[in-house]
């Protein structure tokens, strides 16, 4: 395979788009999979075209039901609607492969009936003993052996009992065609043997359903990874059959987008998890961040923008912009972009999303805004603007809040908080009761506390500041890092506030 990079033989883009995303459903969904969603779903948006999704569940074997309903989740929960397909429907159904099998049948019998497909008899053992025979490697694959089988030779193999498998002839000449993300990529003659279409027990291979899904959906546009790439021109020659026959109404273009590799400059595995969508749901990524992250992995919006909104992306992406070369997954730069879009958030909608986070964690009651009680709403909203601009995800809130929603009078200390505490914390803890045992429950607010601790622990106690505030945090909080302290011992109030004080005092 040769590939030429330039930007002059990346074909136009039809008039009307029409692409799509066939996951097969055999295990959760990971980012390559959403990154390739996200691309075609894109490029349908910006073009205002069609955006088509199936499911490739023909291998019984792998594909679960639980999988199929994992993606479903992932694309609503991203937001990645489609125009026609499984659950939305369509004029080209069904959109699950399991469900089409009369229709591959049909084309693999009319392929063997035009001589584009042929009966292979051969077993695997019998291709390896003849490249070895031949001097090629064991593995060196199929030999175009059954490609002339005469008529007696078939009879001869069935009455054996064996089974054909059903290959598909390829010309020996180049073949060739212009990616919209590479350029002009080229194949050898001879570098691609026949292949199998269908196996002796008559299922369909992916070499079959896919193709012939994309002409009955009239695929004009297959944009898919750089894995798949060598398989493409088996692709353009079955196309060519298709269009012979009637079935397909034109060659369709292709784009390969570059592999998302992980650490080591590895290719991202499913089984990473940083490859595991749900698992970065799970740690309170928001669908905004996410998506935006995995829309730089290969594209960009301009040089000095990494932040930017799915409505912007739409009407800025263009396939033929993504880079060739492998994009590399950078968790921390994926947080530093969600942390980004949460503070984006409206405050209401924030504290909306926070909620179910904050129930898993076990902070409140319920996990849904509504249900919680009233005294957690009117906590969390004062506590919303002291707390989103500090978090990078959604699983952060908890760390934040939880101190404040409590109405415990005394926080053990996170390991970290207590290492903070030096000798002089029980007299700091000593100065700062009494100062704020004096003041009034109407002037119970964060500018004055702020004054009064100053003057008492710093002015007149002679503490450092980190010295004087440090083991004030970490009883009100039980942390080293929380929300501004002051703001929260305006929400804490008075009471709590002290005996949290006296609590850590007693306990050092």
């Amino acid at each position: 395979m040769t590939e030429e990079h330039s930007e002059n033989n990346k074909p136009e883009l039809p008039e009307n788009v029409r692409v799509r995303f066939c996951p097969s459903p055999t295990g959760t969904p990971h980012v390559g999979m959403v990154r390739t969603a996200l691309f075609n779903w894109a490029e349908a948006r910006h073009t205002h075209g069609t955006f088509v999704f199936r499911i490739e569940d023909t291998d019984a074997q792998r594909d679960s039901e639980e999988s199929y309903n994992q993606i479903l989740d992932a694309l609503k929960w991203l937001g990645l609607d489609w125009d026609e397909g499984v659950e939305v429907g369509g004029p080209d159904g069904p959109y699950r492969q399991s469900e089409r099998g009369d229709i591959y049948k049909d084309v693999a019998a009319k392929l063997l009936e035009a001589g584009y497909a042929y009966e292979s008899y051969s077993t695997p053992e019998e291709i390896e003993a003849r490249n070895v025979a031949a001097g090629r490697p064991k593995a060196f694959g199929y030999d175009g052996y059954d490609r002339n089988l005469t008529e007696e030779q078939k009879e001869a193999f069935r009455a054996e009992g064996r089974k054909p498998a059903i290959r598909l002839r390829m010309p020996d000449e180049d073949i060739a065609f212009d990616d919209l993300i590479r350029g002009t990529i080229e194949f050898k003659a001879g570098s691609v043997p026949d292949y199998v279409i269908v196996r002796p027990n008559g299922d369909p291979l992916y070499t079959l359903t896919n193709p012939v899904d994309d002409a009955m959906m009239r695929i004009n546009v297959v944009l898919r990874g750089e894995d798949l790439l060598s398989s493409t021109p088996r692709q353009i020659v079955l196309y060519r059959y298709l269009i012979e026959l009637g079935i397909a109404k034109e060659m369709p273009l292709f784009g390969h987008m570059p592999y998302v590799m992980g650490k080591g400059k590895k290719k991202l595995s499913k089984r990473d998890p940083e490859s595991n969508l749900f698992l970065h749901r799970d740690h309170g990524f928001i669908r905004e961040g996410l998506l935006n992250y995995l829309a730089l992995l290969g594209w960009s919006i301009g040089a000095d923008q990494d932040v930017f909104s799915m409505d912007e992306m739409i009407e800025k992406f263009d396939i033929r912009d993504v880079k060739a070369n492998p994009a590399h997954f950078d968790i921390d730069k994926a947080i530093a972009i969600n942390a980004e879009h949460i503070r984006m958030l409206e405050p209401q909608d924030f504290l909306n999303r926070a909620v179910p986070y904050l129930h898993r964690d076990g902070v409140v009651s319920a996990d849904s805004w509504d249900a919680l009680t009233d005294r957690e709403r009117e906590v969390l909203t004062a506590a919303a603007p002291l707390v989103q601009p500090r978090v990078r995800l959604l699983g952060e809130v908890a760390g934040m809040v939880g101190s404040l929603l409590s109405t415990e009078e005394y926080i053990e200390p996170e390991d970290d908080a207590r290492k903070t505490l030096k000798d002089s914390a029980g007299e700091v803890l000593d100065k700062a009761v009494a100062a704020l045992e004096a003041v009034e429950p109407a002037d119970w607010k964060a500018e004055p506390l702020h004054e009064l601790l100053n003057k008492a622990l710093i002015e007149e106690g002679g503490f450092k500041p980190r010295l004087a505030f440090g083991p004030v945090r970490v009883a009100v909080s039980g942390r080293r890092v929380s929300p501004p302290l002051f703001e929260s011992m305006e929400i804490l109030g008075k009471d709590i506030t002290v005996a949290r004080l006296k609590g850590l005092r007693a306990h050092l």
